[in-house]
């Protein structure tokens, strides 16, 4: 049976090229790069030259302005909170979005039960944010402004370069979840004011368990680990030197395959769209039509349930997903299709279909030829199905 794996917005596989320089770190040069000797020297050169390679793929205007940690949940930690702590004294306002990663809205909500304030605001049916809700937002208490580059489960690219703009005038320190985007769109985050950035290693083709957090020159920031004072005293913790090595890698990679990869996957994705759209009846595309991430496809279809379509889909050998992975765990509609004014129902039968460089056109032509039968065989069994759908 044909597999065709179009979940890359859950987990990406590790580019070869990746895997080959983590492997050299993780068996010969093992150095630690606190230590003084030529093993430690090598190790700490290696870190240097990785940081230099995530800060070119960011628009970072200094390689020092990047801080190696585990994932995007912890970068996303230490910018709001350590920004939160670091300015109460400043005030206790933070704006966010009602769209944004589970992670972001977790950690607002832990910081609310401390006493801080937090405004969400909303977005448009195509699930984009504007930039002058957000601006009637802020208030002389405001110290934070936290918005999504771009979100995973619709694909939908939100204004940054306007909003870094509002913030940036108001004095108003801007940090941008950039997770679902690095690597997929160019980012410059000096140019679009930003001043802190979240990025995870694995959705650009490197390893698990590895992030980084931009934090421009200036940017006040309370460290959330304490420990030896690595990473700029930000981030303890003896330094992660394969995985280092191989997000530095994996946005090498990026930034030279980017443009071609983008074209790749923007026609694979339109094709996609467009195909369900021509041959599935009741069948809408959600998230914004052009300002999307290239890769990504999220489809609903009425009268039927996305969980019984992943199912359904991965019997023929297709892997998608209904949802942000992080929040898989919930019966719940996606938060971020419910903000976008959807019902209960419509946000249940949704579909994110996210590919990767290894996707092809025979891939989509495959999805495109099994998954009709498979919306077909649940309607004809689901209640809410219309009778005159079925003659």
């Amino acid at each position: 049976m044909r597999r065709v794996y179009m979940d890359h917005a859950a987990g990406m596989p590790i580019d070869p090229r990746v895997f080959e320089v983590m492997k050299l770190y993780s068996l010969k040069s093992y150095g630690n790069p606190s230590s003084s000797h030529s093993f430690g020297v090598s190790a700490k050169s290696v870190l240097s030259e990785s940081r230099e390679r995530v800060a070119s793929l960011i628009g970072a205007e200094k390689p020092t302005e990047v801080i190696f940690t585990s994932g995007g949940t912890e970068s996303n930690n230490l910018a709001i909170k350590g920004v939160a702590y670091r300015n109460k004294d400043k005030g206790n306002h933070i704006i966010t979005t009602a769209i944004e990663h589970i992670s972001i809205i977790n950690i607002c909500k832990h910081l609310q039960k401390q006493g801080f304030q937090v405004s969400r605001i909303p977005v448009d049916n195509q699930g984009l944010v504007d930039p002058k809700k957000l601006k009637d937002e802020i208030t002389d208490k405001t110290i934070l402004i936290s918005v999504m580059y771009a979100n995973g489960e619709i694909g939908t690219t939100q204004p940054i370069r306007e909003i870094g703009k509002i913030a940036h005038e108001s004095q108003i320190n801007f940090h941008v979840d950039a997770v679902a985007a690095a690597g997929k769109v160019p980012i410059n985050a000096e140019e679009e004011n930003i001043d802190l950035l979240s990025i995870s290693s694995n959705d650009m083709y490197g390893p698990k368990g590895m992030g980084a957090l931009y934090i421009k020159k200036g940017t006040r920031v309370q460290p959330v680990v304490q420990g030896g004072g690595q990473e700029r005293g930000l981030r303890s913790g003896t330094e992660n030197i394969p995985g280092i090595v191989g997000m530095g890698k994996a946005a090498e990679i990026a930034q030279e395959e980017m443009e071609a990869e983008g074209k790749h996957l923007t026609k694979l994705r339109d094709t996609l769209i467009q195909g369900v759209l021509d041959t599935i009846g009741s069948s809408h595309l959600n998230g914004h039509p052009t300002n999307r991430l290239p890769n990504n496809a999220n489809l609903r279809f009425s009268y039927i349930e996305g969980e019984s379509l992943i199912l359904g889909l991965d019997m023929v050998g297709v892997q998608v997903s209904s949802g942000s992975a992080c929040t898989s765990k919930t019966l719940e509609p996606s938060h971020v299709l419910l903000a976008m004014g959807l019902a209960h129902e419509e946000a249940h039968g949704s579909l994110v279909f996210t590919m990767g460089k290894q996707n092809s056109e025979e891939d989509v032509e495959y999805v495109l030829e099994v998954l009709p039968g498979v919306v077909k065989r649940l309607r004809e069994i689901s209640p809410l199905t219309p009778k005159e759908m079925l003659r």
